[in-house]
């Protein structure tokens, strides 16, 4: 560049012009773009959570048509949740690299194929590469860095509100696509729900691609609720050895190995077992697939309910606290799941439908409370770790429980373990130190 262009550039009214204004005064502003971003984004993370649930409908489809054991079938949803897991920390260095909605186009059409390729399978490894692989790849690129994304480049006000509806999201998405999924499955086969899951994310896609934009400042804009532009995002090309970085230093720390392993049991006992075989387990009960997945549906309902709450009590209750009590009696209803499944609906299964689901993810705001006091400014990438920790618990889970059904004939000492596991998680939280450490081995990274 010249030195006088530089000049221009440099100029207050070159300056004017590259930096986004609000609106003038006395004009009403229209529909501020940031919420077209969150509906699409909001679009995506129900259409990931339908996609994520399909497994648990197939289960016992597969087995009666190919013969395949529920320990075999499981490994495939073993290694779908390992990657969503390993994948999820690196998802917003992914994003600030190349681009939201590169990233996410690219995540959904790997689950388009992923899912699609399944109708042509033939073998145990083939489901393992198309809805293991693909699609726990493409899941884990739309986890939580999406949403945390979203909000944090689109919105300055109203942040805690759509993070809020974003979240529940995955709740919601299982509230509409399981019993739909069942029906598929129930009337027309599992390949039904199998076209509807790779059409949908194909379909998805569009939207993003054509109405997704990276930040406000590429339409003049500024963020929602802000009176001055943000500063001029820095494109670190390190951000992949950061992460890893960040998990070195934290894996030195006590707080992390405590904080890894309870949430390593949350996803073990809810995703991993819950999530994963509740269906079969309760259709081994005599209940009818469909109505089994309606229950499941239900808890995500309440989770919703018991997320919000629990942030709120996050805010006023010691987060060691609360995650000794959550777990304590999640453990205590996994011990008595085994008496209250049944053929029909008892009022005994839908107690525990509305508590598990009230308790379902409630573990996640003090876990990132606490990830907070221990880890600082690190705390984001940190609890991507031990969301990664979460998703390897549930994969192991998810496997365990399908090979000791065959083994056994039947799910009983496979919810008295979780129990079991959830009186360790106990242990974990109350071994937490109170109060921030001053030991933290964490530096600030920049």
């Amino acid at each position: 560049m010249t030195e006088r262009s530089a000049l221009a550039a440099s100029t207050p009214a070159a300056l004017a012009a590259s930096t986004p204004t609000a609106p003038a005064p006395g004009r009403r502003p229209r529909v501020h773009y940031a919420w077209v971003v969150a509906a699409v984004a909001l679009l995506v993370l129900l259409g990931s959570a339908g996609f994520r649930s399909t497994p648990s409908l197939m289960m016992d489809a597969l087995h009666n048509e190919f013969g395949w054991s529920l320990g075999t079938i499981s490994s495939a949803t073993s290694v779908n949740l390992t990657l969503y897991g390993l994948t999820a920390p690196f998802a917003a260095a992914l994003m600030d690299r190349f681009g939201v909605r590169l990233v996410v186009v690219c995540a959904l059409l790997t689950i388009s194929v992923g899912a699609g390729l399944t109708m042509l399978m033939r073998q145990p490894w083939q489901l393992v590469l198309c809805w293991g692989v693909l699609v726990g790849l493409g899941s884990g690129s739309m986890a939580g860095a999406f949403a945390t994304t979203i909000t944090g480049r689109w919105f300055q006000a109203r942040q805690g509100l759509v993070t809020g509806v974003l979240t529940a999201a995955g709740a919601a998405g299982n509230l509409v696509f399981l019993p739909v999924g069942a029906w598929l499955v129930e009337q027309h086969g599992w390949r039904s729900a199998v076209v509807v899951v790779s059409l949908a994310a194909s379909a998805v896609a569009v939207p993003v691609l054509l109405l997704m934009r990276e930040r406000p400042a590429d339409l003049g804009l500024l963020p929602y609720g802000a009176t001055e532009a943000p500063p001029e995002p820095v494109r670190d090309a390190r951000a992949l050895a950061r992460t890893l970085r960040v998990l070195r230093d934290a894996a030195r720390t006590r707080p992390f190995w405590l904080l890894a392993s309870s949430f390593a049991i949350c996803g073990a006992t809810t995703a991993g077992l819950v999530g994963t075989h509740f269906i079969p387990a309760a259709h081994d009960h005599g209940m009818p697939v469909t109505t089994a997945a309606s229950l499941l549906a239900l808890i995500g309902l309440f989770d919703v309910a018991g997320t919000v709450f629990s942030g709120w009590l996050t805010d006023r209750v010691d987060s060691r606290l609360l995650l000794t009590v959550y777990y304590g009696l999640r453990g205590v209803s996994l011990l008595l799941l085994p008496q209250l499944l049944a053929g029909s609906l008892q009022p005994p299964i839908l107690a525990f439908v509305v508590f598990y689901g009230l308790d379902w993810v409630a573990t996640v705001p003090p876990t990132v409370a606490l990830c907070r006091r221990h880890f600082g400014e690190d705390a984001p990438i940190v609890f991507g770790w031990v969301l990664a920790a979460h998703q390897i618990g549930a994969a192991v889970v998810a496997g365990l429980a399908g090979l000791a059904r065959d083994a056994l004939g039947n799910y009983d000492l496979t919810w008295y373990g979780a129990g079991a596991l959830c009186a360790v998680a106990v242990g974990l939280c109350l071994a937490l130190r109170t109060g921030r450490p001053t030991d933290r081995a964490v530096p600030a990274l920049s």
